[in-house]
Formats: structure tokens, C-alpha cells, sequence
């Protein structure tokens, strides 16, 4: 394996969303520098190659699915459906073979530290909301809350970019028993489900 490879390899795949970021504060500092010109053509390159490489994903996806359908390709597509880099970009260009909740479940599995379930997804709004998994999903405190909340943000922002809130709830084991009181009966009343005091004359 050459040098060249190696440092390839070593280099963090690009995030599509700091990648975004990243294009449209290039852009807003042509257009603030006044060079109109530049400005407009740094957008129709942008376009460009959106549209180039949008129909190659396009391409990669329809071959996959071809041979998924004759039985030959499924491991295949579901490598590229795991790939956090790749599912932007199908999802980017509304690509992604997979429902919303389907990728919002491929997110919450990729989150390894922090086990949470899944409990509804409003389309409407784009609320997620979630609870904490298991009996070591950890200590309740507020550290551990933001920690998981950014965790599963961090994920869905490859997976599934409709999600615009998170709310995370505690687990079934983490909520406080409800203490029943059991006191004595009052003076001259029957015991429950026995039978009535016997009277004596």
C-alpha cells in the first residue's frame, strides 16, 4: 500500500452537513467582498457538480437495486444504505430507498453509548421522541442527558435530516415507584374480603 494510500485512508470521511456549512459561508463571503462575478460563478459550479455527482448516486442506486431484485445484490445495498457518508447523500438528493422511521431505527442502532428506543416521530413537526433503553442506561443525571441527546443528534443528522427536534424521556426503570400506604383499619370496621365479626349476646 503506497504512502498516498495510506494517508487517504488515515483521512476522516467528510461530514455532508459541515460540508454544507462550510460551501454557504464561502459563498455569503464572496457575496460580501463585492465580487459579484465570482460570487455567481462559485454557485454554478456548486450546482454543477451537485448535479453531477447527484446522478451518479442516482446511477449506483438503481444498479443496487437491480440486482437486489434478482437475489444477487442485497448485501450490496445494504452496505451502502450503513455508510453514514453515502446515506447523506442519498438522502441529500431524496435517493434513499428506506422510509424516515427506518433510518431514524439505522441512527439510534449506529449510537453505541447510549441505548435509546424509539417512541414516535412527528412528521408534522419533525419531533423524535425517545426514551433511554435498559436498566445501564445510566446514571439519570444531567451530564449523561446532553451526552445522549448529541450522540443522537450527531447520528441523525446523516440518517434522517427531517428530525429537527429530539426529545429524550427516562426509562421505565428509571422512574420513581409509586409507594402505596398501608395503614390500619379503622376501629369497627370488617376486614376486607373476610367474613363479618361474629356477634355474641
Amino acid at each position: 500500500m503506497s504512502a498516498q494510500t495510506a494517508t487517504a485512508r488515515a483521512t476522516p470521511a467528510p461530514n455532508a452537513e459541515q460540508a454544507g456549512r462550510r460551501v454557504e459561508e464561502i459563498l455569503e463571503r464572496l457575496t460580501a467582498e463585492g465580487d459579484g462575478e465570482t460570487a455567481v460563478a462559485a454557485e454554478e459550479l456548486v450546482r454543477v457538480l451537485m448535479d453531477f455527482y447527484g446522478a451518479g448516486m442516482a446511477r449506483i442506486v438503481e444498479l443496487l437495486e437491480a440486482r437486489a431484485a434478482d437475489g444477487s445484490g442485497r448485501a450490496g445495498l445494504s452496505l451502502l444504505l450503513e455508510d453514514e457518508l453515502v446515506t447523506s447523500l442519498l438522502v441529500l438528493h431524496d435517493l434513499h430507498p428506506e422510509d424516515t422511521v427506518t433510518r431514524i431505527a439505522r441512527a439510534l442502532d449506529g449510537v453505541q453509548d447510549h441505548a435509546v428506543e424509539l417512541v414516535a416521530f412527528d412528521e408534522t413537526t419533525g419531533t423524535l421522541r425517545l426514551r433511554s433503553a435498559g436498566t445501564d442506561a445510566g446514571c439519570g443525571c444531567q451530564s449523561t442527558a446532553v451526552a445522549a441527546r448529541t450522540a443522537v443528534e450527531t447520528a441523525l443528522a446523516c440518517y434522517a435530516p427531517e428530525v429537527t427536534s429530539v426529545e429524550l424521556g427516562e426509562s421505565a426503570a428509571e422512574r420513581t415507584p409509586v409507594l402505596l400506604q398501608i395503614g390500619n383499619a379503622p376501629p369497627g370496621s370488617a376486614p376486607t374480603g373476610g367474613p363479618d365479626p361474629v356477634r355474641t349476646r
